[in-house]
């Protein structure tokens, strides 16, 4: 690969902030301010969240778990279950004391929940202790949010979702070095009815694939011994990109890196999982045997009602190539117990795929709407009490077959 010229890294005027700031904390807070991010959500948080920890770092802070220690805190949430919801609120109740207590401390919320508007106005309304609340797309403006609030500014929302290039470059503080996170796409174009990621994400964006590689080989030269590639799809990486570096080719790329590691990836999607990647699977050495492939629902009727793309049948037919072409595959999957009009008999179904495929594991859910989504207004008759009962025979089917196979 030719080395390439990159015009969208992370933009100069917030090293400009980045640097304002720093000569600015000692006067507020003291010689040595702290900085608190509180993660919820999936491994892409836990990536961001390291992103918001560089920044912070960077900026003079130094980073702490302690919340009540904090003279920043930061909320990076997530928007996929109402639990999540629920939590975050929670957390963001707390800090009315505590700003009691330090009047200038400053805190924010961040991420998918953030990105909502119906989020941000309760936020506004109700949470007037909260300073900053902006979305997936404006985690690179930290520096300049936090230096305006500092300065007397209003309160921050920012909930733009551009679409734009992927911000590189941001400053980064990992933490922990033997294994790490490795962003190679953002959004999602899917749709699946139940799921409000497409919303908050925005669409499918891949970094340059020269862009990943150098990070891997930095990663790897640091010490780190297992890279995780991650993407809402990362099964999609590339499309439509001039660079025709699919993501069986980018796996292919970073495997062929000199280095004692290994690669692992999340999460795929099954519409997108081609023979070509179960090949680049088998044949890459490095590359782990794993192969995460949420199914979602056993029934092909409540699979349309989802918008996930196939059937039972082809997800049958591409765990058999899987098995085929990587026999020492370990498949693990997603399954959604009760979305709305599944019946009885659609659930047995699932319940026969778990048993034709024993998985290693499964992360199960039962449904949980989400505002704005299509499945939001489907019917839902079944009550949660009938489908807590479907989830734990889910669950006892499941102990089954791994008990078996241990």
């Amino acid at each position: 690969m030719q080395n390439p010229v990159f015009n969208n890294i992370f933009p100069p005027e917030q090293m400009g902030y980045i640097k304002r700031i720093n000569a600015l904390l000692p006067s507020v807070y003291g010689d040595c301010p702290k900085a608190c991010v509180v993660t919820f959500g999936c491994q892409q948080n836990v990536s961001d969240s390291e992103k918001l920890k560089g920044m912070l770092f960077a900026s003079g802070y130094t980073i702490t778990e302690d919340m009540d220690e904090a003279d920043f805190i930061i909320f990076n949430t997530c928007a996929v279950r109402g639990h999540a919801e629920d939590r975050v609120y929670g957390n963001i109740g707390n800090v009315k004391a505590l700003k009691k207590a330090k009047p200038n401390l400053i805190a924010g919320i961040c991420g998918c929940m953030a990105q909502q508007q119906s989020v941000a106005d309760k936020i506004k309304k109700s949470y007037p202790y909260i300073d900053l609340c902006f979305g997936t797309q404006m985690f690179h403006r930290l520096p300049e949010f936090i230096y305006k609030r500092l300065t007397g500014g209003k309160r921050v929302f920012e909930l733009d979702l551009p679409n734009d290039p992927i911000v590189e470059e941001i400053p980064l503080k990992r933490d922990r070095l033997e294994t790490g996170w490795l962003p190679i796409m953002y959004g999602c174009n899917n749709f699946c009815t139940y799921c409000i990621v497409p919303y908050v994400r925005g669409r499918e964006r891949s970094r340059d694939p020269e862009r990943v590689i150098a990070e891997a080989k930095e990663m790897i030269a640091n010490g780190c011994k297992e890279i995780t590639l991650l993407g809402q799809n990362v099964n999609s990486y590339g499309k439509g990109e001039e660079h025709g570096i699919n993501f069986a080719k980018l796996l292919r790329l970073i495997n062929d890196l000199e280095g004692d590691f290994t690669v692992k990836f999340m999460t795929s999607h099954p519409k997108d999982c081609s023979i070509e990647l179960l090949d680049a699977i088998a044949d890459c050495k490095k590359v782990s045997r794993h192969l995460h492939l949420p199914f979602q629902s056993g029934s092909s009727r409540i699979l349309k009602l989802m918008n996930r793309y196939y059937d039972r049948e082809q997800y049958l037919a591409l765990i058999k190539e899987a098995k085929s072409r990587i026999p020492d595959v370990k498949l693990t999957s997603d399954v959604i117990v009760g979305f709305p009009g599944e019946t009885y008999g659609d659930f047995k179904e699932t319940l026969s795929l778990i048993k034709e495929v024993e998985f290693e594991s499964l992360f199960t859910f039962i449904y949980s709407p989400r505002g704005g989504t299509p499945a939001e207004k489907m019917a839902d008759p079944i009550s949660r009490e009938e489908k807590g009962k479907w989830f734990d025979e889910l669950l006892r089917v499941q102990e089954e077959i791994q008990n078996k196979n241990r």
